[in-house]
């Protein structure tokens, strides 16, 4: 174990003054193999609920068994130290065992989204060098994996049987009504099936892990140009990030509160906030293959979760659920929400219909993720990405000399130091290069900090809208939009315009039953707007707006859908 924070308690900066009295910035923060907090919590906490998919239940020895069946089967394939395997999974009881098992066997983690079409399965796959592929035998994923048997460079696929994972009468009952949905596997013998190369003693051979050099996880993220990276978190990375969050959260109650996971283990958010932190924390986790608001409303009233970290876009599903009085949510206690920014006016309605706590945090893929979090004790700050968790430094550079820090109140580049900051981009030591100077991660996001040391994301250099030579920031736009009765979804955007370069144009969908007029909303902007950022063009939608994996709001899809529509 080292302590990553020795050398920069001289920088740390304004926050220091302001940080919640129950947290120490300049904490030790141990680092260790990542799979070592899961035998930590199953050995104080082994008969405690750990994880509950679809009303099936394992205890953390139940997991720590499980994962140590499941490397030995791993490593009797011939997998260990520089083999890369791929996840391609929903959140479900499987990928937690795979996610620990993988690591535990010595090897690295390569999550891939099950959505993916080919064409991206086929470039990460390859970029990764991923030789093994663990999947279920749905047809939905199942088939996408055989494909790429056959146009990559896969060695085999690695399957479990969803059926398995159901509790008794569900997994009965899923074969005859959604029988379709399982794949149809002619030769099985082809595969390996983890249930098979399971059955083993359980004890998998030491792997010697160098938490500060191994790759834990290859992450991949479009970052802010070109084809999708991977970002190399190391096993310190990991370890230390979800030490950073467990250490900001210490108010949770080790061993008896409840987790609810509807956001995707496969992205890096949900890696850390959910999972790895509630093994870290022995929260028990409930997971749902994928985020459904009547699913989601119906475990909360029931089940009675006390933590639901989650992007933007479900708190406001949540808030304009037509019957939300129906559900009792009073059993949330806190909410932390990233992935995108939060509207002031979505954290207030939230709040004042559950009664929960909502913090909004900021992170990125590099830095594995958490940088800054709102405290869960003294001001939690509208608007703001809140403070630095323990042992990282925040800074605003000056965007033109990328070296020089701006004053409080200032805007400038939100940069990065701290033990959770990635070793860099696979195969990629130009990008690296690029992002990764003086020790800094360069995140691309323009931001200020105040006097307090709070942040404030002004928004993405790349999204900065600029109409004759004025800088517009969309997120502003957005907040003022936000105000505007019935509104439920917005993104604004440029788009190119002869006379001015790009206008500001925003894509509104109204709540149900709300009629919104563009004139109207011009009307009421001016108030809240300056004359450059006031949108030109308003376009109304009845549909939902497009988002990502996660839920998040897409500006870069409803860019593209314009564009289409443009040129139809």
């Amino acid at each position: 174990m080292t302590n990553q924070t020795s050398d920069l308690n001289s920088h740390a900066g304004a926050w220091l003054n302001h940080y919640p009295p129950s947290v120490k910035w300049d904490a030790p923060i141990p680092v260790a193999p990542v799979y070592q907090m899961l035998y930590d919590t199953a050995a104080h906490y082994g008969s405690r609920p750990a994880f509950d998919f679809m009303d099936k239940k394992w205890t953390w020895s139940d997991v720590a068994r499980d994962v140590d069946h499941f490397a030995k089967g791993l490593q009797e394939q011939g997998i260990g130290k520089g083999s890369k395997v791929g996840l391609f999974l929903p959140n479900c009881y499987c990928y937690l065992v795979s996610y620990y098992a993988v690591l535990r066997a010595g090897a690295t983690v390569v999550n891939y989204n099950p959505l993916y079409v080919n064409k991206e399965l086929q470039h990460q796959i390859e970029d990764s060098e991923t030789d093994y592929m663990i999947t279920l035998d749905l047809k939905i994923l199942f088939d996408k994996a055989q494909d790429m048997l056959n146009t990559t460079r896969l060695k085999n696929i690695i399957l479990f049987r969803f059926t398995e994972m159901l509790p008794f009468p569900k997994n009965m009952l899923f074969k005859i009504v959604k029988g379709k949905e399982l794949a149809e596997i002619p030769n099985p013998d082809e595969y390996l099936w983890a249930s098979k190369i399971m059955k083993n003693d359980g004890k998998p051979a030491a792997v010697t892990i160098n938490p500060q050099e191994d790759i834990a996880v290859l992450q991949y993220t479009g970052g802010t140009t070109g084809v999708p990276k991977g970002a190399m978190l190391t096993h310190a990375n990991v370890t230390a990030n979800t030490e950073q969050a467990a250490l900001w959260l210490n108010s949770g109650k080790y061993g008896t509160e409840k987790m609810l996971g509807v956001i995707p283990f496969f992205h890096v958010f949900a890696m850390t906030a959910v999972m790895n932190f509630s093994v870290r924390c022995a929260f028990e986790i409930i997971a749902t293959p994928r985020f459904d608001l009547e699913m989601t409303l119906k475990i909360i009233n029931k089940k009675r979760p006390h933590y639901l970290p989650a992007v933007p876009a479900i708190y406001n599903a949540i808030n304009n659920h037509p019957k939300l009085q129906n559900y009792d949510l009073s059993s949330l206690r806190y909410c932390i929400s990233g992935g995108a920014p939060l509207p002031v006016e979505v954290k207030k309605a939230f709040e004042k219909n559950t009664g929960c706590t909502v913090v909004e945090g900021y992170g990125l893929t590099e830095s594995s993720p958490i940088v800054c979090v709102n405290p869960l004790e003294g001001a939690n700050k509208p608007a703001s990405i809140g403070m630095p968790v323990p042992g990282t430094i925040v800074e605003i550079i000056n965007p033109d000399d990328k070296v020089t820090p701006v004053k409080p109140g200032e805007k400038g580049e939100l940069c990065v130091r701290g033990p959770q900051v990635m070793k860099g981009y696979w195969k990629k030591p130009k990008e690296t290069q690029d992002v990764l100077r003086d020790g800094r991660l360069y995140t691309g996001d323009i931001a200020m900090m105040d006097e307090q040391g709070y942040v404030f994301i002004v928004d993405r250099i790349k999204d900065m809208i600029i109409t004759n030579g004025y800088n517009v920031y969309p997120r502003n736009v957005e907040e003022a939009i936000y105000l505007y009765d019935g509104v439920e979804e917005c993104i604004v955007a440029g788009v190119l315009d002869d006379a001015r370069g790009e206008i500001v144009k925003a894509w509104v969908k109204p709540k149900a039953g709300y009629t919104i007029k563009p004139e109207e909303l011009k009307l009421f902007l001016k108030d809240q707007l300056s004359p450059m950022e006031l949108p030109r063009q308003i376009e109304i939608r009845d549909k939902p707006l497009p988002k990502t994996m996660i839920g998040k709001l897409s500006r870069k899809d409803m860019i593209a859908e314009d564009k289409a529509n443009k040129a139809a």
